[in-house]
């Protein structure tokens, strides 16, 4: 399945706190995914579907975010909600984002189709966030390269989804940033004993 939202979903290598307030009640959850037009945000609260929610967090650092949401989804007590931006909200919501990729705090998977292949493009950290994401498309899409030019972190989780996509699925490592393919280098170096 190739990617078809209007805006891509950012991952996190751990989740970011957020505060929701709904009915008076206020609960600390944590943000599963996020993209310039909502989040889905797992909460104990009891939040109902077509209603409105606050929505208060940061992104590592970021300034605060505060801005209304839209309850749109549920499974179990994960929630999918869209934002009610204003122009500044946004503004800093794509600020935050370009931040948390560039520091590896943050992930994105897209997949593409170039010239009759199929390209999943990561961006961001390369990390066990992406983990069921990475192993969706080695077993539903059948991807033929990895584009890894805008990994700004990667860990020995994510070196490991490396390992299987080349070596369990045929799928060619393309485009390297720098960190990833001094990663990848010294992955392959046996240990000296």
């Amino acid at each position: 399945m190739l990617e078809q939202r209007r805006h891509q979903r950012i991952r996190f290598s751990s989740p970011p706190r957020v505060s929701i307030g709904y009915g008076g009640a206020v609960d600390i959850g944590g943000i599963e995914n996020l993209s310039l037009s909502g989040l889905m945000v797992r909460t104990a609260l009891e939040l109902k579907i077509g209603h409105t929610a606050g929505c208060e967090f940061s992104l590592f650092g970021s300034p605060i975010i505060d801005v209304p949401l839209t309850v749109v989804s549920r499974i179990g007590n994960v929630y999918g909600g869209r934002f009610q931006t204003g122009p500044i909200n946004q503004v800093v919501i794509e600020d935050a984002i370009e931040a948390a990729l560039a520091s590896g705090y943050a992930s994105i998977l897209t997949v593409n189709e170039v010239n009759g292949r199929k390209l999943v493009r990561i961006a961001g950290g390369l990390n066990n966030s992406l983990k069921n994401d990475v192993m969706h498309v080695l077993t539903r899409v059948s991807v033929d390269e990895m584009d890894l030019g805008a990994v700004t972190a990667v860990d020995a989780n994510g070196l490991t989804l490396c390992r299987v996509a080349t070596g369990q699925y045929g799928v060619a490592i393309g485009a390297q940033s720098p960190c990833f393919a001094e990663a990848w280098r010294r992955a392959k170096i046996p240990s000296a004993q």
